[in-house]
This record gives structure tokens, sequence and C-alpha cells, in this order.
């Protein structure tokens, strides 16, 4: 039976999309994780996937990849789905948070992500809602 997740998290981003909203994705990081260096926080990241700061972007039900640029550099990437913590609309925060897996153990490697798309002169992305919000957690 397929994992309900990557189908929850495209009907979020179609819905952010045809209300005129921004999707983010807060993401926890790992080797797994293809994105730029240097934006990654506390082994996540929080990035834009719409359609004005991606290219190409493709949510299977394994990963989401796309190209965007940072710093006016384009970098492929990858982003595994069971890595996506939340999805949510920037403008009011509405989405879905997932249960977090287990995470890895201390000393094993976490960063290796990115936090925005889009360009240098955006302000930073807002924080993923907090936990414990009207988001219901799904398994």
């Amino acid at each position: 039976m397929l994992p309900t997740k990557p189908y929850l998290i495209r009907a979020i981003y179609e819905w952010c999309v045809d209300q005129g909203f921004t999707p983010y994705i807060a993401v926890r990081t790992d080797p797994h994780t293809r994105v730029p260096s240097g934006y990654v926080h506390d082994g996540q990241i929080v990035l834009n996937i719409g359609a004005e700061a991606t290219h190409q972007l493709k949510i299977d039900n394994e990963q989401i990849t796309f190209l965007a640029r940072f710093n006016g550099v384009a970098h492929q990437i990858l982003v595994p789905i069971s890595n996506v913590m939340a999805i949510y609309s920037r403008e009011n925060g509405q989405g879905m948070s997932f249960e977090e897996p287990d995470l890895p153990q201390a000393g094993e490697a976490t960063d290796s992500a990115v936090e925005e798309s889009g360009s240098p002169d955006e302000s930073p992305p807002p924080s993923p809602p907090p936990r414990g919000s009207h988001l219901k957690v799904i398994k």
C-alpha cells in the first residue's frame, strides 16, 4: 500500500496555488537532501516551492525535485518525501504538518540543504507553524 504523505503534499500544494498563496515546505535535512549548503539552520530548512521560485517542479511519491536560484546561481534541489515536515501557505500558515520519523542519532550527518528559493532580495521565509497548532498530524 502506498503512503498517503506524497498525495497530501500535492493536495496542499494545489490548494495553495488555487488560492493564490505561496506554498512553502519545512524540511528535515540529511545526506539524501540535495540543496546548496549554507542555508540550513539546526538541521532544517524552509523552501518556497511556488511557481515563481521554482522551475521544473516535480512532486512524486518518493521525492520533490526542482531547479531554483540561490544568490543568482541555479541549483538542482532534491528533497525526499520522508524529510518533509510540513507544507503550508506563506500568507496565512494554513497547511499540514507530518509526524517526524525517528531522527538520526547524535554524530550522524544531517546538514546538506537550503532555506529559501528565490532571489536574495526577498525577505526570509516565515517559520513553519508552531507545533500544537491547528494542523492535524497524519500518519
